[in-house]
């Protein structure tokens, strides 16, 4: 018997899971998750990026400090517990309101005594069990894990300062300098380490007992990487810097219909010459790094690996810059070459050339489409409405840049209420919206179907996890206990046993 190519799936971070302490982590509530997926018969659980995130960068998963590395503020503090390095009780005066919304200043307050206690209580002997696993960890990830230790604890020192602003020796790596930062921060830089010894262990642990019930783990990848960040400080020559580590082309993208000026994301572009002399070995370590996460994989701004915009570091808009060429199929053979079946599905959204559509095919890639951007004048002939989809492709309703689709029926998509009510056959509201587009999603051809759970429980604009452009109040919405209703639950198993998708 051939096993069923149609599934089904819900978009939720992990740090929007409820949690006694200000952000959601790897413990219970994510075991609760998980159950709740099973029960529904899902077969993915999507996620955005796991990297540590920054203050200064609006705490985004897409703009992070290290490509490898993980987020710690998504460790759990009750597995902490539950593994000997903690007292229970003690946790309880860390507790902070459950409230829906990430409290990011105090949960890095408070997850900072919290690990400096599980250290603490490590290096007394609790959780001796884990030795070996910690020495082994450390020697498995040397390749990155040592310099990121190295830049966690000069970020420390330097006021939180990013590299390109320390001073010259440690800005441009002196061996000696170095070396003598080393013998001078052993403990420091162990518990750096340690730490990211804790968030391996526990995503391990997390994603068994996923795939165990039948769940897969679909990552997203930023495409571009922080110019204030560990890959860049420790690999300058990959990226379009000069000598002194001083940006020369900036990534973005140019004017449209949403930008007069196109958008400045402040991150330096790659140097693909030096990559490919290099067997494009930085890209394929990362590669691995995510396929040993997760399951499936989503390259976001899949069309800079066509063609790309470069703006000169010094212009204040995006205006000025130039389309260059990615690194096209080859990049995708010596991939596939070193790593063997590519897990990778291509976010192919916004303005995209016919270039980007046959690098995407050619390597069988699947798509996306977002029934969002379905109506309107040309709603008969849009890639996105569903009589047009073929099977090689993921629908969602939304996605994590998108309003949630109440919200954007009441708001954005009002002017689209007669159309929506012609396609579905019948009068709706938005107190049924949600679910009228979800069944679209689910009865749709392509082979899975995903929903943002603020669209499973129809919660309205409030939900919206991210406005591009926008650099406040993004990647704070959270759940709060028990909103998870038994009645989603089983209108999800029902939609996936009517739509062939369990």
């Amino acid at each position: 018997m051939t096993e069923n190519k149609r599934a089904a799936g819900i978009l939720l971070h992990i740090s929007s899971l409820p949690s006694a302490f200000g952000i959601g982590d790897m413990g219970p509530e994510a075991i609760l998750f998980a159950d709740f997926l099973n029960r529904s018969k899902q077969k993915y659980w999507q996620l955005l990026p796991l990297n540590p995130t920054e203050q200064g960068q609006g705490h985004s998963p897409y703009s992070s400090i290290s490509s490898r590395a993980g987020n710690i503020l998504l460790i759990s503090p009750k597995v902490l517990a539950k593994d000997g390095l903690l007292d229970t009780k003690e946790l309880e005066q860390y507790y902070l309101p459950q409230e829906g919304k990430t409290l990011f200043n105090e949960v890095e307050r408070i997850k900072a005594e919290i690990f400096e206690k599980a250290w603490q209580n490590y290096q007394q002997g609790k959780g001796h069990q884990f030795k070996k696993d910690f020495e082994k960890f450390c020697e498995k990830e040397a390749h990155w894990l040592d310099d990121f230790a190295l830049y966690m604890v000069l970020k420390q020192e330097n006021g939180g300062k990013p590299w390109f602003e320390w001073p010259e020796e440690f800005k441009l790596r002196d061996k000696k300098a170095l070396h003598t930062l080393v013998s001078e921060n052993k403990e420091a830089i162990k518990k750096i380490k340690w730490l990211q010894f804790i968030f391996s262990k526990q995503w391990k642990d997390l994603k068994a007992y996923c795939n165990n019930k039948g769940i897969h783990f679909f990552g997203d990848l930023p495409f571009y990487i922080s110019y204030d960040s560990v890959d860049v400080w420790s690999n300058r020559h990959l990226f379009s810097l000069d000598e002194e580590g001083n940006m020369i082309g900036m990534a973005g993208v140019p004017p449209d219909a949403f930008s007069d000026d196109g958008q400045l994301w402040g991150m330096p572009v790659f140097r693909w010459d030096v990559l490919k002399k290099h067997h494009y070995d930085w890209w394929i370590g990362r590669f691995k790094k995510n396929i040993e996460l997760f399951d499936l994989l989503r390259l976001d701004h899949f069309r800079a690996f066509a063609d790309y915009w470069e703006v000169p570091a010094n212009e204040k808009t995006a205006k000025n810059g130039k389309w260059k060429p990615g690194p096209g199929a080859d990049f995708f053979r010596a991939v596939k070459k070193a790593l063997g079946d590519l897990p990778f599905i291509a976010e192919d959204l916004g303005e995209i050339n016919d270039a980007v559509y046959e690098l995407r095919d050619e390597f069988d890639f699947p798509g996306m489409k977002v029934l969002m951007f379905a109506f309107g004048d040309d709603m008969p002939k849009s890639p996105h409405i569903p009589h047009n989809y073929s099977e090689n492709f993921i629908a969602y309703t939304g996605t994590h840049d998108n309003n949630t689709m109440r919200g954007w029926y009441r708001q954005e998509g009002n002017k689209y209420h007669h159309q929506i009510e012609q396609y579905v056959g019948k009068q709706l509201t938005e107190d049924d919206i949600h679910i009228e587009m979800a069944r679209l999603a689910y009865a749709s051809v392509a082979n899975i179907a995903i929903l943002p759970i603020q669209d499973v429980l129809g919660i309205d604009e409030l939900g919206r996890i991210n406005t591009p452009a926008s650099g406040e109040n993004n990647w704070e919405w959270r759940l709060i206990p028990h909103q998870v209703t038994i009645d989603a639950e089983n209108r999800l198993r029902e939609w996936t046993i009517m739509y062939n998708r369990d």
